[in-house]
């Protein structure tokens, strides 16, 4: 993700470096590349113009500090209107009905299905909602099928009519389902089509005119860029959405929908997704993408997916563990399925900083893990809950039950024994700290900015 954009920025901003003192020439030679830059990602050429004219404003404005090189704050005045073009702070959802209705709006393939699934799941897991998934796309072959299966892999109800192609009555009998049943947030997924057309339109304009939703997402692919972008204003005209949902961010995106949509549509980004799992969902927080786009990481980010997996009551459990030197392998296989849950492992990498640019070129692929798993799958509980008591005929045994080779399972035995040793030396990072991380490193962007 935004991998070549942060690429071309970086080699931008060395225009400046090594320079006493911002001038308007060597200003204007770093902003003609960020608009390259901007440009190459498929941001709206406007857009790109608006953008580099107000850093260059900002830049020739501003007295350079002693302790600030030139480059340092070019790159502090490009975060910040980055972070400004993609809304400046992050949009909650405004869930006020009882229940509150949800509508799902995008073109077909954007991944409306999917994201619904992702995002009752969020809602039931986060807010302690308890929602409904409604199955109002009466055309795609298997739509009601598929949305029934993700419903079912996030334990979330979903209302259907197969048969019935009237959507505003699916969607009416829906809601009354909800209320008879307790569930206070309803989630509509609607029809999508290969192209925008009045069809289309009509029926979802017709649909939102009936259940009167709290919020409208509109959801679109992000591997789609400027096209994106276009889409998502002739949407917004005719059904002036609430805020925009991009999906795929963890694909081959060059950035340009969200660094564009925003200025074009006026409505903000919400929700981003960022990989096929249905935790693989994060709320836009238009500061932290900046951070990342500029290859400063987003730790905070990275510490909050932490939080989500490991409650504090398992990390005290695992705390005294570690302190007893109990640590075995039935604890690292499990801190391996939480880790699993917080997303790719390239992405969690690139959230800390300084890592993103060096691992770009590196294939870090989740499957890494399954030949661990494997081999500790291989041994008995006995062996797992004391490791201490695997010799060399045992390891021999686990390799050849894991489809492995003896130095794989020798390599994960000494590697376990360095992990312990080092635990040993953090068992005070529990969730608390965690949380104290967390804030710290908030107050800290605060005070820099």
């Amino acid at each position: 993700m935004f991998e070549n954009l942060s690429d071309r920025l970086e080699r931008s901003f060395k225009i400046l470096k090594g320079e006493g003192k911002i001038t308007e020439i060597n200003v204007a030679e770093t902003l003609k590349d960020v608009r390259r830059a901007l440009l190459d990602a498929d941001v709206n050429y406007k857009v790109a113009k608006t953008f580099t004219d107000t850093v260059k404003q900002k830049a020739l404005g501003m007295n350079v500090l002693t302790a600030v090189k030139p480059g340092q704050l070019m790159v502090k005045i490009v975060h910040d209107e980055l972070a400004e073009l993609m809304g400046g702070t992050a949009s909650e959802l405004h869930l006020e009905g009882r229940p509150a209705i949800i509508l799902m709006s995008g073109l077909q393939g954007s991944g409306k299905t999917t994201f619904s699934g992702k995002l009752a799941n969020m809602l039931k897991a986060k807010s302690r909602k308890s929602p409904l998934l409604v199955a109002c796309d009466v055309y795609r072959p298997a739509a009601i099928e598929q949305l029934g299966v993700v419903g079912q892999s996030v334990g979330v109800p979903v209302y259907s009519e197969p048969g019935n192609k009237d959507v505003v009555a699916i969607a009416n009998n829906a809601i009354k389902e909800a209320r008879a049943k307790g569930n206070d947030v309803v989630i509509i997924d609607t029809a999508g089509r290969l192209a925008i057309d009045e069809e289309m339109m009509d029926e979802i304009a017709t649909l939102k005119d009936a259940v009167k939703p709290d919020e409208t997402l509109f959801v679109v692919d992000a591997m789609t860029g400027q096209d994106a972008v276009n889409t998502a204003k002739e949407f917004n005209d005719r059904l002036d959405f609430d805020g925009v949902v991009l999906t795929k961010l963890d694909g081959d995106t060059r950035g340009g929908a969200a660094l564009s949509i925003r200025t074009v549509v006026t409505k903000p980004i919400k929700f981003v997704g960022t990989g096929e799992k249905m935790e693989a969902i994060d709320v836009f927080h238009p500061d932290r993408m900046a951070d990342r786009i500029l290859g400063m990481g987003d730790i905070v980010s990275l510490v909050e997916r932490a939080q989500e997996q490991f409650d504090e009551k398992q990390a005290k459990e695992l705390e005294k563990k570690i302190r007893k030197n109990q640590f075995d392998f039935n604890d690292f296989m499990n801190q391996i399925q939480q880790i699993k849950k917080m997303g790719n492992l390239k992405d969690l990498a690139a959230m800390i900083p300084g890592v993103g640019s060096k691992i770009k070129d590196l294939d870090i692929d989740d499957s890494v893990l399954k030949g661990i798993e494997a081999i500790i799958n291989s041994m008995t509980p006995k062996e797992r809950s004391n490791p201490k008591i695997i010799n060399q005929s045992r390891r021999m045994r686990i390799a050849k039950g894991s489809g492995t080779s003896l130095q794989d399972v020798n390599r994960l035995m000494k590697q376990f024994d360095q992990m312990k040793s080092m635990m040993k030396l953090v068992t005070g990072a529990s969730n608390s700290k965690m949380m104290q991380m967390a804030n710290a490193m908030r107050q800290m962007k605060g005070r820099m900015r």
